[in-house]
């Protein structure tokens, strides 16, 4: 359409003396040239500046690529600064005072992790876990984390800067899908009458009513894995094999991470069924409306199927059973992240990958027709399937990976890493996917990512609420802060020979006296009547198990914080939002220029001819005669 009305506009123009020339080629050869610099043999002066993936996907599937090429590349920024975050976490691996007092507290007697079945322990066996903790949970974290949202906000807005001049290259930037489907419309048929915006209360009800029951089970299944985490604790604990009862913990949070990675693969099994019934249930007016809703919808189903266990284990995990460890609950959640990432990026993958291409092998088994037309046209036919959900399958994975590099990042500094290495992989993978082992997708117009940038922007607050809420409860930085400033040597007795750290473990375990366990609960009885005590990671009085004073201190310190951090996170994005245009001014120049341009064509057809004594006044548009 557009290319009708540049032939029209511009009759004259010496690229059309060849004209001839070029019906000469075959379709194909112009649609599909094999030489680069014929790409699309576009009309126009912007040619040149095309993507291939452009000339035989579509602006779509090429603006996919543009996308996640860019969000690669800014990747790359991300993944080194975590890696520096990681490996200054590793130099301090031996010299956190925190993990000495753990390491050497050979006598502290630890309560039961369960309520029935666990056996108490001595802290000292945690001596690895508590260094481990200290290598990802420290002063570090907390500037990543507020280096990654700054790179959520600054990655968003070079993005949109990129796709303004991606699609001003291609004659885009202006285009309406709404407008150019009525114009087709009504040169098929000038009688034709749009159709109608429609809205039904009860397809609506019904689709929310589905809904939530899709969100009740995948939150039953986040429960489901806590439970087989209390009695997998309690099965490992009492096994024969020596490693398995001393890392009974460990064990079963690893464990639970792999049942979390079966439940997703299981869950988007069941979501892609249940696909079809949402779609035939909503009945928008336009393919982007419908595409719109069912995008927002899937992503909220596949955000609680991937974070429901993580959002427990950081935010719920420790206030009731089974309790953390001693030196906090965040290196459960880097275990889990670390699993998750790991197998989604390597065995699903390969998944995705092989099935086609074995698919294709099967099928190519068969008895091939001489005829080398029908050959290649066999060939095509027996690809894998694509459907409207080929291409948001992959938008959606790798928003999701996302959602893992930037949400829970301040427990996981490897994430952006993972998810780097994983997509220099996935650009060429989804290319092979879709050149050889899949049948061409529809070719659909486009000049932006859709609804997906709108999702990338909410996935980026969440980020900022979720990387404050894991530094302030998850981890043990707000503690260790308060203690370190009003109840260590430092502070009481003023002793600058000490580490300020000094006695933190101790005071930081509350008393409780095992005779005061019930009955039903205490494992070892003798214990109890020898008149010992065992500890536990809280802030209780050892006489009546009221909280302390120094407990009301960390939660007023943990609040703060998380107002403060979450304050400044988000002005710190708004003023980067603010100070890079999400336009470059090259493109709203050229914008302007075109708008200019096709006014003075259009008028000049309406524009009153030039006549000596006549004065056309813009303002008022008032004629005055003046006779010579």
């Amino acid at each position: 359409f557009r290319k009708y009305q540049w032939l029209l506009r511009n009759p004259q123009d010496s690229r059309l003396q060849d004209s001839d020339a070029h019906h000469d080629i075959p379709v194909t050869t112009r649609a599909f040239p094999s030489d680069p610099k014929q790409h699309c043999l576009l009309v126009g002066p912007k040619a040149h500046l095309t993507f291939p993936s452009r000339c035989y996907f579509g602006e779509k599937v090429a603006l996919y690529f543009a996308w996640l090429g860019w969000y690669t590349y800014l990747l790359g920024f991300a993944a080194l600064m975590g890696l520096v975050v990681f490996v200054a976490g590793i130099t301090v691996f031996n010299s956190s005072q925190v993990s000495k007092e753990i390491c050497e507290a050979n006598n502290t007697i630890m309560c039961p992790l369960c309520d029935q079945k666990c056996p108490f322990w001595l802290l000292s066996d945690t001596c690895t876990y508590a260094r481990v903790t200290h290598m990802i949970d420290n002063e570090g974290t907390v500037i990543f984390a507020m280096f990654m949202a700054i790179w959520a906000t600054v990655f968003l807005e070079l993005w949109k800067r990129q796709r303004a001049t991606v699609v001003t290259n291609w004659d885009l930037y202006m285009w309406d899908e709404d407008e150019e489907e009525l114009a087709l419309e009504l040169i098929n048929n000038l009688q034709h009458e749009p159709r109608r915006y429609q809205h039904s209360y009860l397809r609506s009800t019904i689709v929310l009513i589905l809904a939530l029951l899709m969100i009740a089970v995948l939150i039953g299944i986040a429960h489901a894995l806590v439970i087989y985490r209390v009695v997998a604790t309690a099965f490992f604990t009492q096994s024969d094999f020596e490693f398995l009862r001393e890392q009974a913990n460990t064990v079963a949070v690893m464990t639970g991470a792999v049942l979390h990675y079966l439940s997703i693969i299981t869950m988007t099994k069941v979501q892609s069924v249940a696909r079809a019934l949402f779609l035939s249930t909503e009945k928008p007016r336009t393919f982007s409306q419908r595409e719109n809703n069912f995008t927002i919808k899937f992503f909220i189903f596949q955000f609680f199927t991937n974070f429901s266990s993580l959002i427990y284990i950081a935010f719920f995990l420790g206030r009731t059973a089974p309790r953390c460890h001693p030196s906090g609950c965040i290196t459960d959640l880097f275990i889990q992240m670390a699993i998750i990432m790991m197998l989604k990026q390597t065995i699903s993958n390969l998944v995705e990958f092989l099935r086609p291409k074995k698919r294709n092998m099967v099928v190519g088994e068969e008895e091939e027709p001489e005829d080398p037309c029908k050959k290649q046209w066999l060939s095509n036919y027996q690809l894998s399937e694509v459907n409207i959900f080929s291409l948001f399958d992959e938008f959606l994975e790798m928003v999701i990976q996302y959602s893992f590099t930037t949400i829970f990042v301040a427990a996981f500094p490897l994430a952006p890493l993972l998810a780097f290495c994983n997509n220099l992989f996935e650009i060429r993978l989804d290319a092979i996917k879709m050149m050889r082992l899949r049948r061409r997708m529809v070719p659909r117009k486009a000049n932006d990512i859709g609804i997906w940038l709108q999702v990338l922007e909410a996935i980026g607050i969440l980020a900022v609420i979720g990387n404050g809420l894991v530094i302030a409860i998850t981890s043990d930085f707000i503690p260790v802060q308060v203690y370190k400033y009003t109840y260590s040597p430092c502070m009481t007795k003023n002793s600058t020979a000490v580490d300020c750290l000094t006695g933190y473990i101790n005071h930081s375990l509350s008393v409780f006296r095992i005779q005061d366990f019930e009955h039903h609960t205490k494992g070892e009885p003798e214990l109890a009547l020898m008149g010992l005590c065992c500890r536990y990671r809280d802030y209780r009085n050892a006489d009546d198990y009221s909280y302390t004073v120094q407990f009301w201190h960390v939660f007023a310190a943990r609040l703060a914080f998380l107002i403060l951090f979450e304050h400044v996170a988000l002005c710190v994005k708004l003023i980067a939002a603010w100070y890079v245009p999400d336009v470059p001014q090259s493109v709203k120049n050229h914008v302007l220029d075109e708008k200019h341009s096709n006014l003075r064509k259009e008028l000049r057809w309406v524009m009153p001819q030039k006549v000596p004594g006549v004065a056309v006044l813009r303002d008022s548009m008032v004629f005055s005669w003046r006779p010579g």
